[in-house]
């Protein structure tokens, strides 16, 4: 015969005066720390009490209820309506809703009460303030309603504002809290769930490689460009910031990268037109410069305007100011932040003070140009005074034509000035045609080129049997052409210096330690030659035999090519393989001879300049040759991107350097992949095959933070 089943009877509830209730010394919750009554009691007030108090009768000796209860579960409730009557905000009689126990354990009732409560997950509260905005409610009033501070509901709002799908996901625990706040710097619910669909199948779902791959398409806030523009402009013209709310990030990242070129474009345009009204022939505009775009260009010496009294005055002050408080603190291990940073600012406004502008001849502005682009800290960069070499004035005393004005370019008066993006370029002067007939031309050519063949021959064996005069005339040559570029003397000398250009911009070339240093060293130079070529003979019989051979490798340095370049297996190119070998061969050469050591000179691999442009196999490789094979087995399991990431941390420091970068070792011949001794290094090989992405089974390592 089946057992009926025992009915369930539930406590009866009612409602006590408060006046009636104290609290039970059979409460479990002893500890009062943590524990926040005022803000309970505040909830009460704006709510009223949502949950009921579980109370038992107080009974006497005999067993006789008194008309008391006590309160064993929902102690801090009680507390809470107990400040409410102090504060005169509740009456005392007020009706209390109750739950009355009978039998059982008080205190086993309390116990009960506190485990058995579930905290609320989080979703379930980014989703509640979700609701409570779209109600109406601000951030602050649901910050304050919910004793938390206002940045903590931004930020669950933008929490309950990722792809449903995720949050899902978040449910499940398929993910983590950390890597949900990732997905937040984006409102792209597309892109969220399509970083997640990648990120969760290949391992790489560390949540600062979610956010790089949500910003990938984006530009930093701290980029130049929008340093440039300023963040309000490109707001106002309705770009959108990622920001995050759970990680510093400098500032967010702009979205649309199309519109703040745009905005980058117009400024610098109209910084331009500005320039334009001093009167230059051309205007060049560009967010950077590439390295050594000024190689064939003369520049324009100019005149520093003079400082005026006030601000020489200011000068002395930040000078003495300066010495001043350099004494005062000589003998301090560390300066306090108040007086290094006056310091600095001070430093800041003198370098700002001994920037002087130039002022050049008008002549000289009417056929030079200026480049107008945007420094790294995002400000406006002008660079005057650049004359073109189809520019040049005609050189004194050559052949003018009637009529023609040989102060002004082609004859003509100068340009007006040009404004565009790109470099833009003056048709070269047409030469004046020969007349036949021309009375000043007694000779004809031919007799011309007769004798000065003799006389050329004569020279090559007087110079051969005077080896000093020789050097200097090697030297001549090198300097007109290193620091005269379109100078109208030109020299005797076959011997040209050729300065071959770099058919690509590698990164970081153009602030590199090397590129810094024979900049410097060139200036230094030019300071201490002559301004007009006219004189440059002069000024080098003058330097002693040191300083001549100074001078002399400065300028023989620019004609260095160790460049690699690609020859098809045809040699139907600008170089065959042989010369591009020959060529690398003897850089060799010469970089053993001159002690190179490109790790000393300032390399280090990078993601840019090599890690994030070669293969995996080639970024383990270079780790496990730097590092160890246990190193490179950190990072197998990552996906290109991170994996160049990472090795470029591991690699810093090392030493290491990629093959062409390495010098060869003179006895040891060429080796192929196969072993096979080979017409051109491995690294001069052909192209590798693109990577198989699918061919990997990653072992899930932990890549070091």
């Amino acid at each position: 015969m089946t057992k009926a089943v025992q009915k369930i009877i539930l406590s009866p509830s009612r409602d006590i005066p408060f006046n009636k209730l104290v609290l039970s010394q059979s409460n479990v919750r002893r500890v009062k720390a943590g524990i926040s009554i005022e803000q309970l009691a505040e909830s009460i007030a704006q709510r009223t009490l949502l949950q009921s108090l579980n109370v038992r009768a107080v009974v006497d000796a005999e067993g006789n209820e008194t008309g008391m209860f006590e309160v064993p579960a929902g102690g801090r409730r009680y507390r809470a309506l107990e400040l409410l009557v102090k504060q005169k905000r509740m009456a005392k009689v007020q009706a209390v809703p109750c739950v009355v126990r009978e039998g059982g354990i008080a205190e086993d009732d309390s116990l009960a009460e506190n485990d058995e409560r579930v905290g609320l997950h989080p979703l379930d509260q980014f989703r509640a303030f979700q609701t409570l905005s779209g109600a109406g409610m601000s951030e602050e009033d649901i910050a304050a309603r919910h004793f938390v501070a206002p940045a903590v509901v931004k930020q669950r709002l933008r929490l309950a504002s990722v792809s449903p799908k995720l949050h899902d996901v978040y449910a499940e625990d398929g993910m983590t809290l950390e890597q949900l706040m990732a997905f937040s710097v984006t409102a792209d619910h597309t892109r969220q769930e399509q970083v997640w669909e990648n990120v969760s199948r290949s391992g790489y779902d560390e949540p600062y490689q979610i956010r790089r791959m949500l910003t990938e398409n984006t530009a930093r806030a701290s980029d130049r460009r929008a340093q440039f523009i300023g963040l309000d402009v490109y707001q106002q013209a309705g770009g959108g910031i990622f920001r995050d709310l759970f990680e510093h990030d400098d500032g967010g990242w702009l979205q649309d990268v199309t519109l703040l070129d745009r905005l980058v474009t117009e400024k610098l345009k109209a910084e331009a037109e500005s320039i334009a009204a001093e009167g230059w022939k051309w205007i060049s505009v560009a967010v950077d410069f590439p390295y050594g775009h000024t190689t064939r260009l003369r520049e324009l010496g100019g005149q520093p305007v003079d400082l005026t009294s006030e601000e020489q005055a200011t000068i002395e002050a930040l000078n003495a100011e300066q010495a001043k408080l350099e004494t005062e603190y000589q003998d301090a291990d560390e300066l306090p932040e108040e007086i290094d940073q006056r310091l600095g600012a001070i430093e800041a406004a003198l370098l700002a003070l001994e920037d002087r502008p130039k002022t050049y001849d008008p002549a000289e502005i009417a056929r030079a140009g200026v480049f107008v682009s945007i420094d790294p800290e995002g400000r406006l960069s002008v660079d005057r005074g650049y004359v073109r070499p189809e520019d040049e004035a005609p050189a004194a005393g050559c052949d003018v034509e009637q009529g023609t004005d040989a102060s002004s370019p082609n004859g003509q008066e100068a340009d007006a000035p040009v404004q565009r993006a790109a470099i833009s370029v003056a048709g070269a002067p047409t030469e004046p045609e020969e007349d036949d007939e021309d009375p000043a031309r007694p000779l004809p050519d031919r007799l011309i080129i007769e004798l000065t063949a003799h006389r050329t021959l004569a020279l090559r064996d007087a110079l051969a049997e005077n080896p000093a005069i020789a050097f200097q005339a090697v030297l001549h040559n090198f300097v007109l052409t290193a620091f005269y570029r379109f100078a109208s003397s030109g020299s005797c000398l076959e011997i040209g210096l050729r300065t071959p250009n770099f058919p690509a911009q590698a990164p970081g070339l153009r602030e590199s330690v090397s590129a810094k240093a024979v900049e410097v060293r060139h200036e230094a130079w030019k300071a201490r030659l002559p301004k007009s070529e006219n004189d440059l003979w002069d000024a080098l019989t003058a330097l002693d035999g040191g300083a001549q051979a100074s001078l002399f490798a400065h300028c023989a340095s620019f004609a260095v090519n160790a460049v690699y370049e690609p020859a098809n297996r045809y040699n139907q190119g600008r170089v065959s393989a042989h010369g591009v070998r020959t060529r690398l061969d003897q850089a060799d050469v010469l970089a053993r001879a001159a002690g190179l050591d490109m790790v000393q000179a300032g390399w280090r691999p990078t993601v840019d300049n090599y890690l994030g442009r070669v293969t995996k196999p080639r970024i383990l490789q270079a780790v496990r040759e730097a590092k160890g094979e246990s190193s490179a087995q950190l990072i197998d399991h990552l996906k290109k991107g991170d994996m160049a990431k990472e090795a470029e941390r591991l690699l810093d420091g090392s030493g290491w350097l990629p093959e062409p970068l390495r010098l060869v070792d003179s006895s040891l011949s060429p080796v192929g992949p196969e072993g096979e001794a080979g017409p051109l290094p491995e690294f001069l090989a052909d192209e590798e095959d693109p990577e198989n992405a699918g061919d990997e089974d990653p072992q899930q390592l932990d890549a070091a933070e």
